[in-house]
């Protein structure tokens, strides 16, 4: 094990972290609806208001700030919302949201793991605070806090624990150093649906197992621990976590608590700076806000259909059609990994039907052949605007291919979900840079929006994210075709929209439905389009078939006028 005075992060910079934060103009307090005002029971906290609420069954509590921070930054308790509250203090005062929610006996299983997400999607989409969130756990709390950040890293702006349980073999389990609680043990193996011990002992989703979608979106994490500490052992829980964190790539700072009086075997101990812990999620919180993938997405229609078949039935099929970038491996691997998981009891197949050099038009006459030619697709994801401008096909004919894509594929099923990307390259950016919509992307763009088809525009995130100091192009994105940095931007973006597509309530009873078709664009374009064998070709006059011809003979046509 890594000696612990190397594992102890310097973090001399909090020193002059009160001299670096800019109180920025508040948003107003209209983000609260009247109605969750009226339905919610108010007190005072600390001389701030405080509101009760139910929420799924579960109590609830959100508290406000006087001035909150633009953006409406906010820090999340789990467990012993009550329990050295000094930091939260401070935070609120200086224009931060309180929250929390009472899954206390669920020990952050995937019931709670679930609620949270919920609670999440409640507070950020219905009052408007800030998709990245602060998450504070304290003992027990840090199953809570790290299941549920495991889950979705690029929902946490950081994370501070206090002694917290990373392993519940150690605690409540007792099969270490700590003595363990029976009683919680008890109720832990039965909201995991643990057969006994031996099951629950070969669990391997601890918050300390599995950890590298945190370290890999850079989440930055802060442990307040009592060396002493028996009931939550450091050896079994903050250090061997921490050790892997940082070899993981992950940011990690451990402070250690040896002064005051320390209580119930050391697990309880003062907190002697709650404004190092207060500017430690400040600092995270608001002064490196990335821009939002969701600022780049058109839900148009949406995804219910998907939702629907993958979520009931036992199968299902995803296409990706495209160019090289789609045909590469990288965001489409992601995708799919995602896709799966997020339907585990669904026999997803996928289709890569990505070819090089492939644009819009192409892709039109061969979608019989290499897409629907393999089944009923469900959900179809298209790209194509790398290639269009670079294979210098017009205006007409983009729009043309695309709407003869989508209504083909309509056509032979009717219920199925497309999703349009809109690719990156250096023109694209340098368009957007002048003030300008790349045309392709606007030929595309008119196309989705008369069919109401989802799209993702990536060109203009790249592009904005770049120009906001997040990456570069040349040592971070690099190329057209992305380096895999790069291709986790695309499939973090892509996910991000699935996931929220996907983030709705639904009931078993729901159906899927036939997305109508309009009138055509172009009376055009290319919805009848298929590859045939050249035999078949009807020949204007004056063609004919060379026969003779060979790839090899150095001539580019096999047909001659």
């Amino acid at each position: 094990m890594i000696p612990l005075k190397l594992m102890l992060k310097i973090f001399s910079y909090l020193v002059f972290l009160g001299f670096f934060f800019l109180i920025v103009e508040a948003y107003p307090q209209s983000h609260l609806s009247d109605n969750f005002i009226a339905s919610a029971e108010e007190s005072d906290w600390k001389g701030f208001e405080r509101f009760d609420f139910n929420f799924q069954g579960k109590k609830a509590r959100l508290i406000l700030p006087k001035k909150p921070l633009q953006g409406n930054p906010w820090i999340w308790r789990a467990r012993f919302p009550d329990w050295h509250t000094e930091a939260d203090s401070i935070l609120v005062s200086e224009g931060f949201h309180l929250a929390y929610i009472n899954t206390d006996n669920l020990f952050g299983a995937p019931e709670a793991v679930k609620v949270w997400n919920d609670f999440h999607t409640f507070l950020t989409v219905e009052h408007k605070l800030q998709q990245k969130v602060s998450l504070m756990g304290v003992s027990r709390g840090g199953l809570f806090i790290y299941n549920w950040a495991k889950e979705n890293p690029e929902k946490v702006a950081c994370i501070y624990a206090e002694a917290p349980v990373l392993d519940f073999k150690s605690w409540p389990g007792g099969f270490g150093e700590s003595e363990g609680s029976p009683k919680d043990w008890l109720k832990l193996k039965e909201v995991y649906n643990f057969a006994d011990d031996e099951v629950a002992k070969a669990y391997k989703n601890n918050p300390v197992d599995n950890l590298m979608e945190l370290p890999s979106h850079r989440v930055p994490i802060l442990h307040m621990i009592g060396l002493e500490d028996q009931v939550v052992p450091v050896d079994e829980n903050t250090l061997p976590f921490v050790q892997k964190y940082i070899k993981s790539g992950g940011i990690a700072t451990v402070v250690t608590s040896v002064a005051g009086e320390q209580s119930l075997k050391g697990h309880h101990f003062p907190i002697q700076t709650p404004r190092l812990v207060a500017d430690f999620i400040k600092y995270h919180s608001i002064q490196a806000l990335p821009l939002s993938s969701e600022d780049y997405h058109q839900s148009n229609g949406g995804m219910k259909n998907s939702l629907i078949k993958f979520s009931q039935n036992e199968s299902g099929r995803v296409a990706f059609l495209g160019g090289s970038i789609t045909h590469n491996a990288g965001w489409r691997d992601s995708v799919s990994n995602y896709l799966q998981n997020r339907f585990q009891n669904t026999d997803l197949e996928f289709i890569n039907a990505g070819i090089p050099s492939m644009g819009s038009t192409p892709s039109a006459f061969r979608l019989e052949k290499d897409v629907l030619a393999k089944g009923k697709i469900d959900l179809l994801f298209l790209e194509a605007a790398v290639n269009d401008s670079g294979n210098g096909r017009t205006s007409t004919e983009q729009k043309r291919a695309m709407e003869g894509i989508i209504r083909h594929a309509r056509e032979v099923n009717p219920e199925m979900d497309i999703v349009i990307m809109h690719f990156v390259d250096p023109g694209k950016m340098a368009s957007y840079n002048q003030g300008l919509v790349p045309e392709v992307i606007k030929n595309h763009q008119s196309v989705a929006d008369h069919y109401n088809i989802p799209t993702i525009n990536l060109a203009k995130e790249v592009t904005d994210r770049i120009n906001a100091g997040e990456f570069t192009w040349e040592d971070d994105f690099k190329n057209l075709h992305p380096s895999p940095f790069g291709q986790g931007i695309y499939g973090n973006s892509i996910i991000t929209f699935l996931k929220n597509s996907y983030n709705k309530r639904q009931n078993m009873s729901d159906k899927t439905t036939s997305y109508s078709t309009p009138e055509r664009i172009d009376p055009y374009s290319y919805d009848k389009g298929k590859l045939i064998d050249i035999n078949e070709a009807q020949l204007a006059k004056g063609w004919h078939i060379d026969s003779n011809w060979k790839p090899n003979d150095n001539k580019k046509q096999d047909l001659t006028l």
